[in-house]
């Protein structure tokens, strides 16, 4: 465990040499939705996942409303705790607006931006629905409604992986899941990814091509495109992500 700004942050931290990469999950994820790429990575190099504040086993996000900007302090701390002056960033949804956030701010430190199916614009949701939204996530019926949103994402998904990944969801608690999707309603991603001018690349699924994805908003984002998988790609096709990430990896100096 590491402090971080809220609490004790859980990191799970592996393997030795090369450039560290450090990976940020989903909403309502945790540290083991990267396990297929930790233990790929871990036999040549560093790997380190954090699970953010409100997820998984790290403290709770305290009281009031989180901005991603908040989640990206969570990084902070771990990197600056684990000595690392400068690393790889891997986000997946939630966890790609986190790492955008914590490049722009920190951009010297970052050799390298990998974007997994990053979320979209939170911006571009009428206020109306979204305070509709933040409300029910208020309510008993939080979990269902949230199920509900992801089942289209999950339909491409095995059985197997659709169950993960709801059983992280219902194991968050309530705070942290809401705090997690409203961080994303007032984030600009826009800013963020052009203060960082480093080696960035976003990796989307058939989920991730409305008017607000990131490599719609940013024309210059370099982008592939994985088919036939679900929102969580890095489970449903983790060969293709680690072989993808490979080639990143090894395009930075």
């Amino acid at each position: 465990m590491v402090k971080g700004p809220a609490g004790a942050l859980h990191v799970d931290d592996g393997g030795e040499g090369g450039l560290p990469v450090v990976f940020v999950h989903s909403s309502c994820g945790d540290t083991t939705h990267w396990e297929p790429q930790l233990a790929h990575l871990r036999k040549r190099r560093r790997a380190v996942a954090l699970d953010l504040r409100g997820h998984g086993r790290s403290a709770p996000p305290g009281d009031g409303d989180l901005t991603v900007e908040d989640f990206a302090r969570d990084i902070e701390a771990v990197v600056d705790a684990l000595g690392l002056p400068r690393f790889v960033l891997v986000g997946h949804s939630l966890g790609g607006a986190v790492c955008a956030a914590f490049a722009g701010q920190h951009p010297g430190r970052v050799a390298g931006l990998f974007l997994l199916d990053p979320a979209s614009d939170g911006r571009s949701i009428p206020a109306e629905q979204a305070a509709g939204f933040m409300h029910v996530l208020a309510t008993d019926a939080w979990s269902a409604v949230i199920e509900e949103y992801w089942t289209p994402m999950l339909a491409p998904s095995r059985p197997e992986v659709r169950e993960r990944v709801l059983s992280r969801m219902r194991a968050t608690s309530q705070a942290g899941a809401r705090a997690g999707l409203g961080a994303l309603l007032t984030f600009d991603p826009v800013a963020a990814l052009r203060r960082y001018g480093g080696p960035r690349l976003s990796v989307i699924t058939a989920y991730n091509e409305e008017p607000g994805s990131y490599q719609r908003l940013v024309p210059e984002l370099p982008f592939r495109k994985v088919e036939g998988t679900g929102h969580w790609v890095q489970l449903d096709a983790p060969e293709v992500v680690n072989e993808l990430l490979d080639g990143f990896l090894a395009s930075l100096r």
